[in-house]
């Protein structure tokens, strides 16, 4: 058995502060927004609205993932987390490719900017999703809370850099400046979402974990006293942080309690090694017909074998 160092529910708990929070920012925004006659600071309100979202898609995610396995989910509700990881991902794609469009869009028609209530309001963003993101944090081994953090993260650097531009504008009076911290702020949401979409779709697509080498694991294996073999493997996550094995193993034909041996230091290996829990082994003694070189048959080849 092995314990995770954040529960479901203390994640819960965060995610739940986050989204009140968020919540009560954007209300801040619309108001603002709207007294000022700041289109800004209402695309802004906008583009919390979707962090919103992201942070109630992660939630439910953490709920589902908390289920119990079923007859028709054998391995449980771990996929949930990963697929609102890929949703957010996306969403935050989408989000860049819009913050480039509305960029290129003010540079080609400067629009009046309110510096104050800017700088002002981006500054109690900044401390709003500089905590969230810190809470996130401190929970994101998980890719579906590391993809909520990523959101709050972005936020946090892209407030911060209104700020910065809300000064400059003042003094300077150059409006330019809001659009070339945009293309910067889009470009870096851009590089984390693909990172997110990598390796959720590495998962998604039963890939090898990230940090792990099918040659290293089998090698492990076969340096084990009583091992003559290893091929079938195939090794794959179940959630962000959960893996599975399964191969067959080549062995002596040797009495059941002398294999039951082998499977323990097998097993054991397999935990301290690379944290790999869930594991189905096929002891054999004779020759294997998928050894090395393992072809899973599609439902019309199998239809055909004779």
């Amino acid at each position: 058995m092995h314990s995770h160092p954040h529960s479901g529910s203390h994640i819960s708990r965060v995610l739940r502060v986050s989204l009140a929070v968020t919540l009560a920012y954007i209300v801040l925004l619309i108001v603002a927004g709207i007294k000022a006659h700041s289109l800004a600071l209402l695309s802004e309100a906008g583009h919390n609205a979707s962090d919103f979202l992201a942070l109630l898609l992660s939630l439910t995610a953490v709920y589902l993932q908390g289920r119990p396995p079923s007859s028709t989910k054998t391995f449980g509700y771990h996929r949930a987390g990963v697929l609102a990881a890929f949703l957010n991902a996306m969403g935050l794609v989408a989000i860049s490719f819009f913050i480039f469009y509305e960029a290129f869009h003010r540079l080609a028609a400067p629009a009046q900017i309110h510096a104050r209530v800017m700088i002002w309001v981006a500054a109690a963003g900044v401390i709003m999703n500089g905590v969230i993101a810190f809470l996130l944090y401190r929970c994101s081994r998980d890719v579906n809370i590391r993809s909520a953090f990523l959101h709050e993260f972005g936020d946090t650097i892209s407030t911060a850099a209104v700020i910065v531009g809300g000064w400059v504008i003042l003094f300077t009076g150059k409006v330019w400046i809001d659009s070339a911290l945009s293309f910067g702020i889009g470009a870096l949401i851009l590089w984390s979402a693909f990172g997110i979409v990598r390796e959720t779709l590495n998962i998604l697509l039963e890939g090898t974990p990230r940090g792990m080498e099918l040659q290293q694991i089998s090698t492990a294996i076969a340096a084990i006293d009583g091992v003559n073999d290893v091929h079938d493997l195939h090794v794959w996550s179940i959630g962000s942080d959960t893996h599975a094995l399964s191969c067959h193993i080549s062995i002596a034909d040797i009495p059941p309690s002398a294999s039951e041996r082998i499977l323990r230091q097998v097993n054991d290996r397999l935990r301290e090694g690379f944290h790999i829990f869930h594991t189905t082994i096929q002891f054999e003694c004779a020759v294997c017909e998928v050894a090395h070189g393992c072809v899973i048959p599609t439902s019309e080849q199998v239809g055909h074998l004779h």
